[in-house]
């Protein structure tokens, strides 16, 4: 398999650049992933539009997903760098591990879209009728639906890219299951 290398700020096309320098603002670093992307003229500029577009979702409810979605994808970098988001939007370390499981028996909601993004992730989007069922029973709409699946897709993106690359995790890890 061909070896990937984080690019570095000189490494990259102009556009790549300025977005590297907004992350490093913003964030105070480039993650390793986002560097990834950078192998792109075009890609990670696509990709953080995609990931920060208006969602019906909050960010607590997108961090469940992501978490949910890594966890099925089995993808390290994901799993570690949204265990530490998840931390940002409020959960707690056991909270986390039930959410990778694809539920969230603390928040019968969140129980409910944690299952649905791992059974679409799981079956390829072809969504159990009682999962759906229950995900609209908790009080989400069809628009959340579509944002949730939207959402899978985004974090597979990620998830394939890292699998596929395997660059260094620059996050603390996420602890097995």
């Amino acid at each position: 398999m061909s070896t990937f290398k984080v690019l570095t700020r000189d490494e990259v096309s102009e556009n790549n650049q300025a977005i590297f320098d907004n992350l490093k603002k913003a964030l105070g670093f480039v993650p390793n992933l986002y560097a990834t992307y950078a192998n792109s003229d075009t890609a990670l500029e696509n990709y953080l539009n995609f990931a920060n577009a208006k969602t019906t979702l909050s960010a607590k409810e997108k961090e469940v997903v992501n978490l949910a979605v890594s966890q099925v994808n089995d993808c390290i970098y994901c799993l570690s760098a949204h265990t530490a988001i998840g931390k940002m939007n409020g959960f707690n370390d056991e909270q986390i591990l039930e959410l990778r499981a694809g539920k969230a028996s603390f928040d019968s909601k969140l129980n409910a879209l944690a299952q649905l993004a791992k059974n679409v992730t799981e079956n390829r989007g072809r969504t159990d009728e009682k999962v759906l069922e229950n995900y609209f029973a908790a009080g989400y709409t069809k628009a959340n639906l579509i944002d949730t699946i939207s959402l899978v897709g985004d974090k597979t993106i990620s998830n394939y890219i890292h699998s596929t690359t395997q660059v260094p995790v620059d996050f603390p890890v996420a602890p097995s299951l």
